[in-house]
């Protein structure tokens, strides 16, 4: 089976001391394709020297997280679309807003995001969205943008059948993680309504591994577990789950 990985931060600090072990154990595990967000301008060399040793299962993207949307966020930008003007990016991301840590920052990080929005658009590349304490204020903005040609998915989806719904209208995926395999995620009463091509798998490690290594560093090689969590609640097989949610991945990031 060929598992795709459609968001890990594979080039993270957590993972410079055994990079290579990590990813080869992912490698074994069956996944063979991850895609990399970025964070920042921190964040590019890392992620790009990570792609260009392992070119063929690592791509990376290019945008700003909405965590480090700060009182500088126009330079971070000015080196985003820089950057997706030099080179080829799978998405623009990850970018969104996130109102779990500073609500005060809201006003820039939709500013950050609306620009972000228009450099997807402009460069015909899908959006990574990042929702944490704000679908609603990502999605009113994604809403607002839409016009017939933005694509994307909302990674690390957690959210309501509704929110599910609204995402799916709008042309997104759901990026489905290791909150899946949590006995109160919560999405044990959303996915059984969602059809598999609307989904994708993803890891964000090294944050949030899925049970049995809840509170432990997160990565690829974990995947699987994700992947048989989704194929039990949704009644299919995880061939099935793995085929559909890599043909999602490829059609969206072009792969």
């Amino acid at each position: 089976m060929h598992f795709t990985d459609s968001h890990a931060h594979v080039y993270s600090e957590q993972f410079k001391p055994d990079q290579d072990d990590m990813l080869n154990r992912a490698f074994e595990a069956g996944v063979q394709t991850i895609l990399m967000p970025n964070i920042d301008h921190e964040s590019i060399d890392a992620m790009l020297e990570t792609e260009a040793r392992f070119p063929q299962q690592c791509h990376a993207m290019m945008g700003l997280h909405p965590c480090h949307v700060t009182k500088n966020f126009e330079r971070e930008l000015y080196e985003v679309e820089d950057w997706l003007g030099k080179r080829p990016f799978a998405a623009v991301g990850e970018c969104g807003i996130d109102l779990h840590w500073d609500k005060t920052t809201l006003g820039i990080q939709q500013e950050a995001l609306r620009v972000q929005i228009e450099l997807a658009k402009k460069h015909q590349l899908p959006l990574v969205l990042h929702t944490r304490e704000a679908f609603r204020e990502t999605t009113d903005l994604i809403e607002a943008g839409q016009d017939g040609t933005l694509r994307g998915v909302y990674h690390c989806f957690s959210g309501t059948v509704a929110e599910a719904e609204e995402a799916i209208r709008l042309g997104f995926l759901l990026g489905i993680g290791g909150v899946v395999t949590f006995k109160n995620g919560g999405l044990d009463k959303v996915l059984p309504g969602i059809a598999l091509e609307h989904l994708l798998l993803e890891t964000d490690c090294p944050y949030l591994a899925p049970m049995p290594h809840r509170g432990k560093r997160n990565e690829p090689a974990y995947l699987p577990l994700i992947a048989r969590r989704i194929a039990t609640l949704l009644g299919k097989t995880e061939a099935e789950v793995v085929e559909a949610t890599t043909h999602n991945a490829r059609q969206l990031f072009k792969l």
